[in-house]
C-alpha cells in the first residue's frame, strides 16, 4: 500500500499543476478579451497542454468560468471578512466606512478585467447570477452579525447594512471604471460616507 501511495502521489502533483496551469490561463484569458471571445484552443495554448486535458478536467468552457466565479468570489470576498472581523467598539463610522470605501477600491481595481466580465454575464447567466446574489447575503450577514455582536443597535440593520454596500460598491464601481469628467469624486465620497454613517448614529 506504501508503495503505491508513492505511484500516485507524483501523478496527483502532475494532474493539479495541469489543472491550476488550465485554471490560471483561462483567469487571464477571460480577464483579458472577455468569456465570449475565449475558447478552448485559446485556453489550451496558454497554458501548454491540449485541448483534450481541458476536456479531462472540466466539461466545457462555461464549467471552467464558474470554477473561477468561485476563485474570484473567494478573492474579493477574504480582505472583506477580514476587515470585518477586525470591527470593535467604540466604532468611528466616519473613519470605518471611509476605511471600507479604500479596501472596496482596492479590490476593484485588482481583479478590474474579470469584474467586468464576471458581472456582465450576471446579466443573462442564471448561474453567475445566483453566485453574486449569494455573495451579497453573505456579506450582509456576516457584517450584521458582527455589528450586533459588538453591541451595535438600530432599527432594520440588515437592510442598513444592505444599502450601506451598495452605495459603497456603486461609488468604488464609478472611481475605478467610469471616472466621469462632470463628477467631483471626492465630492461624492463625501457624500457616500455621510449617507451612511446617518444609518447608523
Amino acid at each position: 500500500m506504501l508503495y503505491m501511495d508513492k505511484i500516485r502521489q507524483p501523478q496527483q502533483e502532475r494532474s493539479n499543476e495541469k489543472k491550476n496551469k488550465i485554471i490560471q490561463a483561462s483567469y487571464e484569458i477571460f480577464s483579458k478579451i472577455g468569456y465570449y471571445s475565449a475558447n478552448t484552443s485559446q485556453i489550451a495554448k496558454r497554458a501548454g497542454v491540449s485541448t483534450g486535458i481541458i476536456y479531462s478536467y472540466f466539461k466545457d468552457k462555461r464549467d471552467i468560468l464558474l470554477y473561477i466565479l468561485k476563485i474570484y468570489i473567494d478573492k474579493v470576498t477574504k480582505p472583506l471578512i477580514s476587515f470585518i472581523q477586525k470591527i470593535k467598539t467604540p466604532i468611528n463610522y466616519e473613519n470605518l466606512i471611509s476605511d471600507l470605501i479604500d479596501l472596496t477600491i482596492k479590490t476593484h481595481k485588482e481583479n478590474s478585467h474579470l469584474h467586468n466580465t464576471l458581472h456582465a454575464l450576471a446579466v443573462s447567466d442564471e448561474d453567475v447570477n445566483t453566485e453574486f446574489e449569494s455573495l451579497e447575503y453573505k456579506i450582509t450577514e456576516n457584517i450584521s452579525e458582527k455589528l450586533e455582536s459588538v453591541g451595535v443597535k438600530v432599527d432594520n440593520l440588515k437592510e442598513k447594512v444592505h444599502i450601506s454596500m451598495n452605495s459603497i460598491q456603486s461609488y468604488a464601481h464609478e472611481f475605478v471604471y467610469s471616472k466621469h469628467d462632470y463628477i467631483d469624486y471626492e465630492a461624492m465620497r463625501k457624500i457616500v460616507v455621510k449617507n451612511v454613517v446617518s444609518l447608523f448614529e
